[in-house]
């Protein structure tokens, strides 16, 4: 896994590593067919960093839409992508869910258990990522939402009781390498490669994702 930047000693705004937000979001169009829109961005006001939207107090700084609307921004064309980036390129890459892909959203803690489960079980996996708030995504076919809920019942679940939802139509996932502030960037615990260009469904990994949720009590 690549290195998370922690907090700078002058609570800068980190440099991005490695390459560049435009041509990644170009990248994930252009490679992987996936639909992409630009999120907010960091933003310096008087040395301290805050979230383009203006919220001091923002939830998710730099790493959210800019756009009430952003639905319909999404593309998939790496033409009209690198147009969107080139106004803004430290824009965040934002992928929206229950086009080509919904994703299963665990705690981090569940997410690397289930993961070393399904590696015993040799489950082919999709990509995966992982965000600096302990949270991560399993990538699988679309219409993944719409069963979650049913398939954790089955296994004698309720689902209100796990820590593991299911993002469909409306949602959206964090790219890598998008910042969440100071915090760090979101990275890949499985990358996209050609092996995994072809995703799971989610009634093969609920198993194991969920017996991993339900190790850990649900917070809130």
């Amino acid at each position: 896994m690549e290195e998370t930047i922690g907090v700078t000693s002058a609570a800068q705004i980190p440099k991005q590593r490695g390459e560049a937000l435009p041509d990644t979001a170009v990248r994930y169009a252009e490679e992987r067919h996936w639909d992409v829109f630009p999120g907010t961005w960091m933003e310096s006001h008087d040395g301290v960093p805050r979230c383009s939207c203006g919220e001091r107090e923002c939830a998710s700084p730099g790493a959210h839409p800019a756009r009430e609307d952003w639905a319909t921004q999404a593309t998939g064309s790496a033409t009209v992508a690198r147009r969107l980036w080139s106004k803004q390129p430290t824009a965040s890459i934002l992928l929206p869910t229950g086009r080509t892909f919904d994703a299963i959203d665990v705690p981090e803690t569940a997410g690397f258990l289930a993961l070393a489960r399904m590696e015993r079980m040799e489950l082919t996996l999709g990509p995966v990522t992982c965000t600096p708030d302990r949270r991560m995504q399993f990538f699988v076919l679309p219409g993944a939402a719409a069963k979650v809920p049913d398939l954790i019942r089955r296994m004698g679940w309720p689902p209100a009781s796990l820590d593991l939802v299911a993002r469909g139509e409306g949602a959206y996932v964090e790219a890598p390498p998008t910042r969440f502030g100071t915090q760090g960037a979101a990275q890949w615990a499985c990358r996209p490669t050609p092996a995994n260009r072809w995703l799971p469904d989610a009634e093969e990994l609920i198993s194991p994702l969920s017996y991993a949720c339900g190790r850990e009590p649900r917070k809130g």
